[in-house]
């Protein structure tokens, strides 16, 4: 789960991460308002939507606005809001459909002296964060891995001791970051790997750190995604959730207990276990096609989640044509069988439908299919239903 920058930075402020005054605004009149209370001669206007790239992208309906601007009065504030709020803005990580600007979020200025670039992950091949700096902030960090990676200093850390001041150190030499900034530093770097942890993070960036010219490192940006399957122990995170910056498709899928991500191509994939579904999917490349979803149903599946999957595959208009890989363990193959041919009378099958089973009671599955009349184009084996369903959507 992804939340805006004006979030992250409350969660920061709460962890003892330094961060700037801000306010966001849902309105022109709240921005002029915002501004004011800032107090200061000058504020950045910022778009809050779930991508990168927004001091430099535009929006599509007039490209010389940027998705970040600086303002020095309420009314400069408000004209920005203005140009910003409802509008379509493009990035380099949205895409070009881009994504609506539904808030924008004000922030007092202050004066910079260096940009730094730092990000935490999980390494899954260490088994531990990873947490990483850069002395080329404000720049794309897939740039920067991809052309100057030695400019990408890193260090580990155990999840139950957080990182240790040996390790600031070390980055602060890296970055050229002495003084009383090293002290800074290690009270900036040692409270955000805690609530990495602490709030159960999959990733928590910030693209610009600065270095203010007294010295001092504050997040000038902030993006934090969360682990999904540990909502469950963060009830007050959970509700920071933004339905309106994700897929309507996956958010219903959700809702059903289906794992849906919504793709370019024009091959709907319906499959049980993500294992499975991500071979279906390089399966359906290898023999020229492109995958339009990932959709796992899960172990579990039964008629009600099968006839939704189908409707949300079927609801995307780039799908030529499906393919059904379920392999029967938990999920039998009868009642799989049985839930395509209730889908096929309560969703209807307009495209080109490829269906391969294997497993528990696979014959009396085939048999129920066979038996109920529906059209559709069975396959022996993954290879098989490859190549028959590319060919179909062709």
């Amino acid at each position: 789960m992804k939340i805006h920058e004006y979030q992250a930075k409350d969660l920061f402020r709460k962890a003892g991460v330094a961060v700037l005054k801000g306010r966001v605004a849902a309105t022109p009149d709240e921005a002029a308002v915002a501004f004011s209370e800032l107090g200061g001669p000058l504020a950045v206007v910022k778009s809050q939507i779930h991508a990168g790239g927004r001091g430099k992208g535009t929006t599509k309906e007039n490209p010389q606005q940027r998705g970040v601007q600086l303002v020095r009065s309420a009314d400069e504030a408000k004209k920005v809001a203005v140009n910003l709020l409802g509008k379509t803005l493009v990035t380099i990580q949205t895409g070009p459909e881009g994504k609506t600007v539904n808030r924008v979020f004000v922030e007092e200025g202050c004066k910079i002296a260096r940009e730094l670039y730092l990000g935490i992950v999980l390494d899954r091949a260490a088994a531990k964060p990873v947490l990483m700096v850069s002395s080329e902030g404000g720049v794309e960090i897939e740039k920067v891995a991809a052309e100057t990676p030695q400019l990408i200093h890193k260090e580990h850390f155990d999840p139950h001791v957080g990182l240790l001041p040996y390790q600031v150190r070390k980055l602060c030499y890296k970055l050229g970051i002495t003084g009383p900034s090293v002290a800074n530093a290690e009270r900036f770097m040692r409270a955000l790997c805690r609530m990495y942890v602490q709030l159960d993070c999959s990733l928590v960036e910030i693209n610009p750190l600065v270095v203010t010219e007294a010295g001092e490192l504050v997040a000038l940006d902030g993006k934090i995604s969360f682990d999904d399957n540990a909502l469950f122990r963060h009830k007050d995170l959970a509700e920071l959730r933004d339905l309106s910056e994700e897929d309507p498709a996956e958010v219903r899928a959700s809702n059903t207990g289906l794992s849906y991500v919504k793709l370019d191509g024009t091959i709907g994939c319906l499959v049980n276990g993500a294992g499975l579904a991500m071979s279906t999917m390089d399966i359906i490349k290898l023999h020229g096609g492109e995958p339009a979803n990932f959709l796992d149903v899960g172990g579990g599946a039964n008629e009600q989640q099968v006839t939704e999957a189908f409707r949300i595959i079927l609801s995307d208009p780039q799908v030529k044509a499906v393919l059904v890989n379920i392999f029967g363990g938990i999920a039998r193959c009868t009642t799989i069988a049985s839930a395509i041919v209730a889908a096929s009378k309560a969703v209807g099958f307009k495209v080109p439908l490829v269906v391969r089973l294997e497993g528990t009671e696979v014959e009396e599955g085939k048999k129920i299919l066979r038996e109920s009349g529906v059209k559709l184009i069975t396959a022996d084996d993954l290879t098989d239903a490859a190549k028959k369903v590319v060919a179909a959507s062709n």
